[in-house]
């Protein structure tokens, strides 16, 4: 598995990110992204359970992350995400969090998403549809001086 880069500041990658998650992704060079992560007791929602929204968050970040897959700079957004909550996540315990590719066609995406407990049982899953980021929204130029690069 390699490295995928993080940036400074989103909320689910930016390591400098001082409320952020700071997920660390790794792909397998084909159509697979992971991360290992124990969300902490401050994204909860219910008690001891993270919070829905979290969690959401976390699986658009791992399953958009496919498109990274080869070529770190091609950026993606989500147009479309389905979720559905199998089983409550418990904060501060050990997650997989895995993104599939399911097809790239053009400048639309398909790609799926779990998050794994402990056993293996997947909690969450998500179906998302994406699509390249606009032109307008296109960074010109060194995307590591904007602190988008793989951390040490």
């Amino acid at each position: 598995m390699k490295r995928q880069p993080n940036s400074s500041d989103c909320f689910v990658c930016g390591l400098k990110n001082p409320v952020g998650l700071q997920l660390v992704f790794y792909d397998n060079g084909m159509d697979e992204v992971r991360c290992e992560y124990a969300i902490p007791s401050q994204y909860q929602g219910y008690p001891g359970v993270a919070h829905g929204g979290v969690v959401a968050a976390i699986l658009d970040e791992a399953s958009g992350r496919v498109a990274m897959i080869g070529d770190h700079n091609h950026f993606m957004m989500t147009v479309k995400m389905e979720v559905k909550y199998r089983r409550p996540v418990p904060v501060e315990t050990p997650l997989v969090i895995v993104g599939k590719l399911v097809k790239m066609r053009g400048r639309l995406g398909q790609a799926t998403g779990e998050v794994r407990l402990p056993d293996g049982t997947v909690a969450v899953e998500a179906w998302l549809t994406l699509a390249d980021l606009p032109d307008n929204l296109q960074v010109e130029g060194d995307l590591e001086s904007l602190g988008w690069k793989v951390y040490s």
